[in-house]
């Protein structure tokens, strides 16, 4: 469903092990808003949901809620250093559309709700 490349495991196993929090996970979902209509959501929990999903991906456990997983099959995390510093990068083959902060998209079944004054 979710494909995290090797770099951007290892950056967020890094992350989460500066953490003081014990067992905390990524949450990966989306949310409507954002200027193209739905925004990505990526951070650490330690509360998982019923409804939500769980993936093993190359050691790491990554929780989706049950609402997300249609906007998400077959999304991409990527880690990529720059000479400012790096940052995680997102690739979904279910976006038609996307802003360009890089945090907003819209799928060609649904639009969400648009908000441009959130990038």
């Amino acid at each position: 469903m979710i494909t995290i490349t090797e770099q951007a495991c290892d950056k967020i196993k890094e992350m989460l092990a500066a953490e003081e929090t014990p067992n905390l996970f990524l949450r990966v979902g989306v949310k409507e808003g954002g200027c193209s209509g739905f925004s990505y959501g990526m951070g650490f929990d330690d509360d998982q949901q019923g409804t939500d999903q769980v993936l093993d991906i190359n050691g790491l456990k990554v929780v989706v809620d049950g609402d997300s997983t249609k906007y998400l099959r077959g999304l991409e995390i990527d880690f990529k250093e720059s000479a400012m510093g790096g940052g995680f990068t997102i690739h979904n083959p279910n976006a038609i559309a996307t802003c360009g902060c890089g945090s907003s998209f819209r799928t060609k079944e649904e639009e969400g709700k648009p908000n441009p004054e959130q990038c």
